[in-house]
């Protein structure tokens, strides 16, 4: 079995993949995204997901005792790097500050439909025999979901919020969670807004040569 590397502190996409049947090895990424500054949410998803896990890749090459054995060479892991956003009428949202922002962002959001959009990295490293790390092929892919909300009320917003959960959320929300409760429908891939695309991951997994039920044994 290929090993698998969760660029992400994210638990949401963790339990994705477990879901899938893919139990990752959880490295989250140092990348700073503030150096990022490009305003198209799909480019900027597909260079922050690809950043991050390219910084992933380059702490684990001077931390390989920590991962299985070959993982640069013999049995060359994969790395996933992924970012979500929501835009609401062309104004990218990542994570609110605080719950002031929140609150401010959940106002904006009621009645509209935003575009969630999640870049997805996955990369394969290989190693020369020297150990140098040698050039790769990133799959960098994006799919995008939209996202209709309800007319919630002033009362039921500040309640969410008070909750903290769309604190730690891309887009102000949980669809997993409380703020699946002010959804009124998806359209497109349902898990994408949660924080991964699994079919796209499914398909990004066979571009570079990998049959996801492998993972399954």
């Amino acid at each position: 079995m290929i090993p698998f590397v969760l660029a992400s502190a994210s638990p949401a996409r963790k339990r994705l993949l477990h879901t899938a049947g893919i139990e990752p090895l959880v490295y989250p990424s140092d990348f700073d995204e503030s150096l990022v500054k490009v305003t198209n949410p799909l480019g900027l998803v597909e260079i922050l997901a690809q950043g991050k896990a390219e910084a992933t890749m380059r702490a684990l090459f001077s931390r390989q005792a920590e991962l299985p054995s070959g993982f640069f060479s013999r049995n060359p892991g994969l790395i996933l790097g992924c970012d979500s956003i929501l835009a609401i009428q062309g104004e990218i949202h990542g994570k609110p500050r605080d719950a002031q922002e929140a609150i401010a962002r959940w106002k904006l959001m009621r009645g509209q439909m935003g575009e969630l959009y999640t870049g997805h990295a996955l990369l394969r490293p290989f190693t020369t025999e020297q150990g140098s790390l040698l050039p790769y092929a990133p799959l960098v892919r994006t799919q995008v979901t939209r996202v209709y909300f309800a007319e919630v009320s002033d009362r039921q917003i500040e309640a969410y919020v008070a909750t903290g959960e769309p604190l730690n959320c891309a887009g102000c929300f949980a669809l997993e969670g409380r703020g699946g409760l002010f959804v009124e429908k998806l359209e497109g891939c349902h898990t994408n807004v949660i924080g991964l695309s699994l079919p796209l991951l499914r398909q990004m997994l066979s571009e570079a040569g990998v049959d996801v039920i492998d993972y399954w044994r």
